[in-house]
């Protein structure tokens, strides 16, 4: 087996293993920037009463 094939197949796969890695890491990034959002989103207000009398009723005069 020549030496330079056998070089190029090990060097072709350090660079697969590199990318790969390199994809989780940004992956890992990725996901920890959206949980950093989500947790700075401000918590939606609370729904009004619907049993609460004010503008429950509107009064028509004809």
């Amino acid at each position: 087996m020549d030496v330079s094939a056998v070089s190029a197949s090990a060097l072709t796969n350090v660079q697969s293993q590199a990318a790969l890695l390199m994809q989780r890491k940004a992956q890992d990034i990725a996901a920890s920037n959206a949980a950093q959002l989500i947790e700075a989103l401000p918590q939606p207000a609370a729904a009004p009463d619907p049993n609460a009398t004010v503008g429950g009723k509107i009064d028509v005069f004809v």
